[in-house]
């Protein structure tokens, strides 16, 4: 028995490329579709609009269809209202609750339009009746009684389309490429760093050990003390190698001007952590002057706000580290709401964690010697992500010096 049902797309879905992954995604799940109507944006700035019927031979096909271009901003019965049902307990969803994109969403609540707050990948929308809000929560903040959206009935999301005007990001779009001009692509980063601090918005970077192994500390450290890095989110390697750099000279034992083993070095990480355990808190070895430089420093002295998330390879760890993985999550998300565009140096899995908590319109820079980490991250969701294949050692002290800073 054949299923059909009609839907909508709106926007720049022909430049975007939006069309043609609808139109693939309902053929590769064994489907077929109808272009009822095609209306094309005559200018730059115009949109477009596309009624499609689309077809399968079975009913849960066909509901299968459309909860995959749901997520390409197909619209589907957006004039109904969205299904609510009530959580049975705290953690416990829904049967068929609605998964949210990281795109903005938005849902039709007795004949009103709600638009989602903090939206984020992978989460429910549950909606408070009294305020006429609706809320993305993680699944760890469930409660027994909330009302929780269920399908994509009465739901609306808008993908990031390609931008209506010429950007320093328009020479990066396309695949993850080694054989890219560097200095080239980030000197257009700076530029659009320089643009977006101008306007006050926040900066945030995302780091990794390998900042402090390939001597790229200096750098980040000048670019925090600057005022062109608002928040940190790194985990406890960064840190500590940070602050056994300042302290040694080293970085996991390593003499970071000869590049040489130093002896006894790889007991200097234990050192600091330990010095810093001594102390009570990074703060407090600043503000005793154990620690007189580096990344934690510039923080301190700075105000930048850092989340240290654990991991269960840390030594120590630093008492800084938040060792709660929910905690944790939901300090990221704390910080992540205003940030106008994330750094990612260096360290896929908080790059992937902090990914998770992003909507797709912040601007998403990722910064690996490995093309495959890139590839990761977008897999997992963050598709706005753009690539550079590059080391921390490199890329660090060559965007501080396109913003002016004398290393």
């Amino acid at each position: 028995m054949e299923a059909s049902q009609e839907i909508e797309l709106e926007g720049h879905i022909i430049d975007s490329g939006i069309m043609t992954s609808v139109f693939d995604r309902i053929m590769d799940m064994g489907g077929n579709f109808e272009v009822t109507t095609f209306e094309i944006g005559k200018k730059k700035t115009d949109s477009s609009f596309a009624s499609l019927i689309v077809r399968t031979e079975k009913p849960e096909e066909l509901n299968a269809i459309l909860s995959e271009i749901h997520r390409f901003g197909a619209r589907i019965l957006i004039r109904e209202n969205i299904n609510l049902v009530p959580a049975e307990g705290d953690k416990i969803v829904p049967q068929g609750f609605y998964s949210t994109t990281n795109h903005p969403t938005f849902v039709n609540f007795q004949g009103n339009t709600l638009t989602v707050q903090d939206i984020e990948m992978d989460c429910l929308i549950v909606i408070n009746p009294a305020k006429h809000e609706a809320q993305c929560i993680p699944m760890a903040k469930l409660k027994t009684g909330d009302l929780v959206v269920v399908g994509e009935r009465g739901v609306r999301i808008t993908p990031p389309e390609r931008p209506r005007e010429l950007s320093n990001f328009e020479f990066m779009h396309g695949n993850v490429s080694s054989e890219r001009p560097t200095q080239t692509i980030i000197a257009n980063i700076a530029k659009e760093i320089k643009e977006i601090k101008q306007k006050n918005g926040k900066i945030a970077i995302v780091g990794g050990p390998a900042i402090i192994h390939t001597g790229a500390s200096p750098a980040l450290a000048k670019l925090i003390k600057n005022g062109f890095i608002d928040t940190v989110f790194a985990g406890n390697a960064l840190a500590t190698h940070d602050i056994e750099y300042t302290l040694y000279g080293t970085s996991l034992g390593m003499d970071i001007l000869t590049g040489k083993p130093t002896v006894g070095g790889h007991k200097n990480h234990i050192y600091a952590i330990s010095r810093i355990i001594k102390a009570g808190s990074i703060r407090n070895a600043v503000n005793t002057g154990i620690v007189n430089s580096g990344i934690m420093y510039e923080c301190i002295k700075n105000n930048v706000p850092y989340v240290l998330a654990g991991s269960i390879r840390d030594d120590g760890p630093l008492p800084d580290v938040v060792t709660d993985t929910i905690v944790a999550q939901d300090k990221i998300r704390e910080y992540v709401k205003d940030c106008s565009m994330v750094l990612m140096v260096a360290t896929l899995l908080h790059s992937i964690a902090v990914g998770n908590c992003l909507p797709s319109y912040v601007k998403t820079i990722c910064v690996d010697i490995n093309p495959s980490s890139v590839t990761k991250l977008m897999d997992r969701g963050t598709m706005q992500a753009i690539g550079v294949v590059s080391d921390a050692g490199t890329f660090l002290p060559i965007l501080a010096k396109e913003l002016g800073i004398e290393l």
